[in-house]
């Protein structure tokens, strides 16, 4: 296994130039959200600004974006390979995240972009991100279990990880709806070094902040999404404060508007795969915090007695099975469960077997239909279409199927084009 520690990235980048500032942002949920609307924000405030994500949705090079558009295939290979070159005659033995990290930075220089939104990989204090060194302001987004064999067990051993971004003097915005064991490993990380302010949000502040509660209603947006907003609204106007001070704050709501994110709480159409009539949601929830709050908009927007729910269903090897589907599934619903694609650049990740799904489900007293579909995403979707016979449809539990999913219906609408 791959040693933790940023020797390896700092050796890639050891003459990249870095002329540009972070937005450094982690967590266990809402980080890419929040780099989304963070980016998005700067943009309409006219910087010049820079997007890193991962993990990729439909191709390997479009988790990086310069001005809000995907870059060029052509681009991101010319970078790519002078990374690798580097690694090879370096001896580096870089990791696969760590090169594309080192790629993302390396445009950002060349780009000459003003402001990087850089969302962590996985962690904090050892992901190859975190090779930034004086960012303008640092995010932790919500904190809850995922990945426990690298960052352990317990919450609070979890938080130190995402705690270990923080730096001297620099803010660090933090979600003030994380535990208070969370809470008090950050601010003990803050003091420890001299980080901050930090910044709680929701702020006290924010009810009476008109443009922001206006957002809020006319998107209809749930809670845990109003936090994900405010907090990169505060992040946005520390960076502003930095950059350019007369900058219209007001621009940051209208950037805002034009962000969109998908594979979470996504209502799309999958009628070009499978014929179906209504929509479905797909929804990137891939683990019991995040399946937590997808099972609870369920309930509420989605689900009635005389509508239960078709879930389609696929799930990263070691991942917390049975919590991830109590909190999403009721007796009466249907499962169809299958596996994801081989993932680009991501050789470590594989899904769990989709009988395993449907043991766990069928365990837990789920009555509904209960197929194994395999690695047949296709077949999935147009067996869950017919089973839920314009009932309610799920796509979710983890964000490689909601890339399957995304990439089958681009395939769709481009061979459609050529006809």
């Amino acid at each position: 296994m791959m040693q933790p520690g940023l020797a390896r990235i700092s050796q890639l980048l050891q003459h990249t130039a870095f002329p540009w500032r972070a937005v450094h942002v982690a967590g266990t949920n809402g980080k890419g959200s929040v780099c989304a609307y963070v980016s998005a924000m700067l943009h309409a405030a006219k910087l010049k600004t820079g997007r890193f994500t991962s993990p990729h949705l439909i191709d390997r090079w479009d988790c990086i974006t310069i001005a809000e558009q995907v870059i060029d295939e052509t681009r991101f290979r010319e970078i790519e390979k002078v990374l690798l070159d580097r690694n090879l005659l370096g001896a580096v033995q870089a990791s696969e995240f760590e090169l594309l990290t080192a790629t993302a930075f390396e445009l950002f220089a060349q780009e000459k972009v003003d402001v990087g939104v850089v969302e962590v990989g996985l962690g904090g204090r050892y992901d190859a991100t975190n090779v930034i060194v004086h960012p303008f302001v640092t995010v932790i987004t919500k904190i809850g279990k995922d990945h426990q064999p690298l960052l352990g067990d317990a919450i609070k051993e979890i938080a130190s990880h995402k705690a270990g971004i923080l730096k001297p003097g620099v803010t660090c915005v933090v979600d003030a709806t994380n535990s208070a064991d969370v809470l008090s490993v950050i601010k003990a990380a803050a003091d420890e070094i001299q980080a901050g302010p930090l910044v709680l949000v929701p702020t006290k502040d924010d009810r009476f902040d008109m443009a922001l509660q206006e957002f809020f209603m006319e998107q209809n947006l749930e809670p845990h999404q109003q936090t994900n907003v405010s907090l990169a609204y505060h992040a946005a106007k520390v960076v502003l404060k930095q950059r350019a001070p007369t900058s219209d704050m007001g621009a940051l709501i209208d950037g805002a508007r034009k962000v969109s994110w998908p594979g979470r709480l996504q209502s799309l159409s999958i009628a070009t795969l499978t014929g179906r009539g209504e929509s479905v949601l797909l929804d990137g929830a891939h683990n019991a915090q995040s399946a937590e709050v997808l099972g609870f908009f369920v309930n509420k927007r989605i689900r009635s007695e005389s509508h239960p729910v078709t879930w389609v269903i696929a799930v990263s090897w070691g991942k917390e099975l049975r919590e991830l589907l109590s909190f999403l599934c009721q007796p009466a619903d249907s499962i169809v469960a299958v596996e994801f694609s081989p993932v680009d650049g991501m050789p470590w990740v594989s899904p769990i077997k989709s009988r395993e799904i449907l043991e766990a489900a069928q365990g837990m007293g789920v009555t509904g239909l209960l197929h194994d579909a395999g690695r047949d995403i296709p077949g999935a979707l147009q067996v869950a279409a017919v089973a839920a016979a314009g009932r309610p449809i799920v796509i979710c539990g983890s964000l490689y199927l909601v890339s399957d999913v995304l990439r089958l219906l681009s395939a769709k609408k481009n061979s459609a084009a050529l006809l």
